[in-house]
This record gives C-alpha cells, structure tokens and sequence, in this order.
C-alpha cells in the first residue's frame, strides 16, 4: 500500500455542491469496512448541484462507491487539493487480492507445495496466503462453457444465440457466477478448425 502526503483543503457542503464529474476530489479510503487511516482519489458520480440535503456520492480510483456528508463532523469529509491546506495522507495504489482454483494435471501433494513455494517466492513469504484449500480429483477434459441468455430466443438453431465464451476447463464453474440475465451453458469441447481456403 502506497500512500503520500498531499496538501488539501475541506470543503463545506455549499464549496462541494459546485463540483462537477471532473473536478479531483480525495475522500476516505476505507473498503468494504476496511478502515483505512488516509483518503483516496475520488471524482463525484453526479454533479454537485444535484445536492438537495442529501449526502454526496463518490467513487474513488478504486472502485468503491461512498456516501459523504461534507459538514458532517464525524465523517471525514470531502477534500481538494490546495497549497494553503494542511496534509493529508493519500492512499495512491494497493494490492489485488486473487482469488484462485489451479487444475493440476497429474496433481500430488508435491506438485501443490511446489506451486505455493514459488508464489511466495515471486511475491514474497508475507503476501502469499492460503485461506482455504481444497483438492479435488478432476478428469483430464476439455468442456466449452458459455454464457447465454437466460430466456433464449425461440426458432433459433444454437449457431445464432447471443453467447459468450468463458472457459474449457469444467472445475472453473464452480467458481464462477453468471451474470445477469445470463446463464451458463456447458458442452462437449470442440475444437476450432479454421477450413478456410489457402492459395
């Protein structure tokens, strides 16, 4: 996590109510209710003459989308920078948190900690977790797997359905959530072979 200090001023629910979608605003960093002690870079999602007593919404570099009562003493407020302010403590990158299932071919206990070794190698001992773990016997196949309309359109043949390819590899589904509206769709593999004419 990577932070620096900024010179930033606070700004009143009148001052934040003339933002508009591209003005730079910092506003507090916490995620998911991970508290974070220091702001992020954050942009409004709606005009600041929108307010009408209500809070304000933001979205940070980061994603996440917050709710900020300027003049609420309690909450951290909305910042911009200014050269006449005072420091703050700015959060300017983070960490991906990769949640992942390996197929292991001919998979064994050594094979597992050979591949967990080397994570921490490459990454280092203190970042690499394990939080669960669980080993599952696989057969060796490839499936194709879509995603398609969960109401699918009557009177088509399944050439012409609206689909989406996601993966050959059937233990992934499990991990996986379809979107909405969409549905997943499993089949035999087949593989592509491009019949076009070659001179």
């Amino acid at each position: 996590m990577n932070t620096e200090k900024v010179t930033a001023r606070r700004l009143t629910a009148g001052e934040a109510s003339g933002l508009g979608l591209q003005d730079s605003i910092f506003v507090s960093a916490e995620m998911d209710g991970l508290p974070l002690d220091c702001y992020a870079p954050a942009f409004l999602t709606e005009p600041g003459e929108n307010f009408e007593g209500k809070s304000f919404a933001a979205k940070t570099i980061f994603g996440e989308e917050i709710r900020v009562l300027p003049d609420n003493a309690e909450e951290r407020g909305i910042w911009v920078a200014d050269k006449a302010g005072e420091e703050i403590e700015v959060l300017q990158s983070a960490g991906v948190l990769l949640n992942l299932a390996l197929f292991v071919p001919n998979g064994s206990k050594e094979s597992l900690e050979s591949l967990y070794s080397a994570a921490r190698d490459a990454f280092g001992a203190g970042i690499v977790q394990r939080w669960s773990e669980e080993t599952v016997a696989v057969p060796e196949v490839k499936v194709d797997l879509y995603e398609e309309p969960a109401r699918g359109r009557k009177n088509t043949n399944s050439q012409n359905r609206d689909r989406r390819a996601l993966d050959i590899y059937p233990t992934r589904v499990r991990f996986l959530e379809p979107s909405d509206g969409w549905r997943f769709i499993v089949e035999p593999h087949k593989e592509v072979i491009d019949d076009t004419p070659t001179i």
